[in-house]
């Protein structure tokens, strides 16, 4: 079947009720986790799966799977060995049933259940999240714009962003670098230099969360900067929300400002590239020569 405007909006609902019934199975979930170790990137937030994890993606799987072959998709999710059929179909869905697991195992705020959809060539085209705490849904369909809990969905422009403090998001890796304070002290004269007023700063999310964030709390910045092992988050922990920062006129890049790769043919870990999500392209130009690229 092929994906029309259309088609695409009808994918995103399907995508929408397989998210909302994941995160409902997560909100409501009460026995004790079992936590278990598996392979992953260079963080402990990589490392750590429960079964939480695999009955969302179960759920999740329930919905979509017929689509792989109604509408002729691959699938790549975090819970499941990729089989590389992406590289040879249109379109392939990608999930992350439990982003930010380890703020769920905290008892925390910031973990969320995310999909979408990406071309072949890496665009993102579908874009949803669930964030099982409120059972806020965001969506977003490439070129049909976004919406939050069902509603229309903007960001302020970047000219409406100015005089606010900037908010900035840090994940575990970044705020527990050696030289954090010094990348806090560096991004603060850069906000000043866009006349904001001072920076506030937002810990301990995944990075689904952290990235709609993003949007929610302008202006604000998320980024991971780019290094030699393996990490940096992976290709479902941005699919979803590069599509929704998108469709709202945000920014998501890789460190550099260039195209996320969302379809890489060597590792599923950004790593290499870094990402920098920002509420305004102005912002983003403005505050990355305020970033130290290197971690010390």
């Amino acid at each position: 079947m092929p994906l029309t405007p259309e088609r695409l909006a009808a994918l995103a609902d399907l995508a929408g009720q397989a998210a909302r019934e994941a995160a409902a199975l997560i909100a409501a979930f009460e026995a004790p986790l079992q936590v278990e170790e598996k392979a992953g990137g260079s963080s402990r937030a990589a490392q750590v799966v429960t079964q939480v994890d695999l009955a969302s993606q179960a759920a999740i799987l329930a919905r979509l799977t017929p689509t792989l072959y109604s509408d002729d998709l691959a699938l790549l999710s975090e819970e499941r060995v990729d089989d590389g059929s992406r590289h040879h179909k249109a379109a392939f869905w990608c999930i992350d049933p439990l982003d930010g697991t380890l703020a769920f195992i905290e008892g925390k705020p910031g973990y969320a259940v995310s999909i979408a959809l990406i071309a072949h060539d890496g665009t993102p085209l579908i874009g949803v999240v669930c964030e099982p705490r409120t059972g806020t849904l965001y969506r977003a369909v490439r070129g049909q714009g976004a919406s939050r809990a069902g509603d229309p969905w903007r960001v302020p422009s970047g000219t409406a962003q100015r005089s606010r403090p900037l908010t900035l998001i840090c994940d575990r890796s970044l705020a527990e670098a050696e030289d954090f304070a010094a990348v806090v002290a560096r991004l603060g004269q850069g906000a000043a230099a866009l006349g904001l007023a001072g920076v506030d700063l937002v810990h301990d999310a995944g990075a689904v969360m952290n990235a709609c964030w993003v949007a929610e709390r302008a202006p604000a910045l998320y980024f991971k900067r780019p290094k030699p092992t393996a990490g940096g988050g992976s290709v479902w922990d941005v699919a979803a929300t590069a599509c929704l920062l998108t469709e709202l006129g945000a920014v998501a890049t890789d460190f550099s400002g260039e195209r996320l790769r969302l379809n890489p043919c060597d590792t599923l870990y950004l790593h290499r590239r870094g990402l920098l999500f920002a509420s305004a392209p102005e912002l983003a130009e403005g505050l990355q020569a305020y970033i130290p690229h290197d971690e010390a």
